[in-house]
């Protein structure tokens, strides 16, 4: 057997020293010992499981099981469409259907959102002239008056450059208060057809057609499709991962931000952008040495997979919001189980020529992978970041993990 401690150091891509000390950090505040050991040999037990479904051995080289992983998601992913029934559907009718059908998986929670007159006045205010344009209008009141307001605010994103977005229209938001939000559920929209032509940047570099407006409590559908292997697959798993997520942060705006109304804005406006914290920490002395963990609200290892922050203990919500999104997911279909608490699992495997890369079973970097048409992206960043997440929950649980993050998400770390 491994030394649990050599390959969970390796995974995470830390010193094995600093995963010795946060291991002894954890047991004297947990009182909780041999946790990380107990997880190795439970990510072993669920690979070797795996394995036996998809008819590999054990010492299969990591191509065949990079094949056969995306095989099963294929699979899979037409089981799913022939549920769904929207194969012979195109456009907004499809969307439709797939937006039901997400929506019957998942009650739509209510939440603390802007406004919708305060959001018109925000548009009155600084006017989305390429909007207008694409749509015909020289007034921005016939507009407000004529268009739906979700739909208007959805094409902000796609339509309208990012530099005026910024420096411009969310430059109002540091005027907003508590009293400018108010509770209501949220809404899942599938946007009429006529976007279409104007998206199809936005689809192209997003490789989905899906997005959301975590203030206003919107998640959109652009009703285009690349018509491509996976994609119904994980357009499901974003429309549910995006629920949890917009929750989630709706908790953080009424119940941690409201509260000072001083700092609202500021802080409002940190979380939509995804701040994370900018400096290191200061060493501890060691006597006095308690676990620290950054809360890194988005997945860096995107931009910059050598960050200096992904060599540090954190957690992430937007893995809490998978493991959530994945676990509603695998209950739809008796093959869709495979992908049952996976998301953390991987380990090395040897390429043909003898070099160890690591595999990640993740059902999310899997989909991920196949809707990129097998190009060998070979997407990790979820499996690391929901390891990350699995260590914290083992010594403590998935509601802590959500408390303290909600609750230092803008200090950006936190310790036990």
């Amino acid at each position: 057997m491994k030394n649990y401690q050599d390959f969970l150091s390796k995974i995470l891509r830390i010193p094995k020293i600093s995963f010795q000390n946060l291991e002894a950090d954890l047991e004297k505040v947990s009182g909780e010992a041999g946790v990380l050991e107990k997880l190795y040999e439970k990510n072993q037990q669920i690979i070797l499981e795996k394995m036996n479904v998809l008819g590999l051995r054990r010492d299969a080289s990591a191509f065949e099981i990079y094949d056969a992983l995306l095989s099963k998601i294929d699979a899979d992913d037409f089981s799913l469409v022939e549920r769904i029934g929207h194969r012979h559907q195109k456009g907004f009718e499809a969307s439709q259907t797939i937006a039901n059908f997400v929506a019957q998986m998942h009650p739509m929670p209510t939440g603390f959102f802007l406004k919708r007159d305060k959001a018109k006045e925000l548009l009155a205010k600084e006017p989305p002239l390429k909007i207008m344009a694409f749509l015909g209008y020289s007034r921005v009141e016939d507009m407000l008056a004529k268009e739906n307001l979700d739909e208007v605010y959805s094409a902000l994103r796609f339509i309208e450059d990012t530099e005026w977005q910024n420096n411009i229209f969310f430059r109002q938001y540091e005027s907003l208060k508590p009293s400018d939000f108010e509770n209501r559920p949220i809404e899942l929209k599938p946007l009429s057809e006529k976007w279409v032509p104007s998206a199809q940047n936005f689809i192209k570099k997003k490789y989905h057609n899906v997005s959301h407006l975590k203030e206003l409590g919107v998640i959109f559908i652009i009703p285009s499709f690349l018509g491509v292997s996976g994609e119904a697959l994980r357009l499901v798993a974003l429309l549910s991962h995006y629920l949890y997520e917009i929750s989630y942060y709706s908790t953080i705006f009424e119940r941690e931000l409201a509260e000072d109304e001083v700092t609202f804005a500021f802080n409002l406006i940190s979380t939509l952008r995804g701040d994370t914290i900018q400096k290191r920490l200061p060493e501890d002395l060691t006597e006095a040495r308690r676990p620290r963990f950054l809360v890194i609200q988005r997945y860096l290892a995107k931009d910059d997979e050598n960050d200096w922050r992904l060599f540090e203990p954190r957690i992430n919500p937007e893995a809490l919001h998978w493991l959530r999104a994945e676990a509603d997911i695998v209950k739809l279909d008796r093959g869709l189980e495979f992908w049952k608490d996976t998301g953390w699992v991987a380990d090395f495997f040897k390429t043909e020529v003898g070099v160890e890369v690591l595999v990640s079973f993740d059902l999310v970097d899997t989909v991920m992978e196949l809707v990129k048409a097998r190009e060998m992206t070979k997407y990790l960043y979820h499996e690391q970041e929901a390891l990350w997440n699995q260590i914290f929950i083992e010594y403590f649980s998935p509601e802590e993990l959500e408390r303290l993050s909600q609750e230092n998400i803008v200090k950006g770390w936190f310790e036990i």
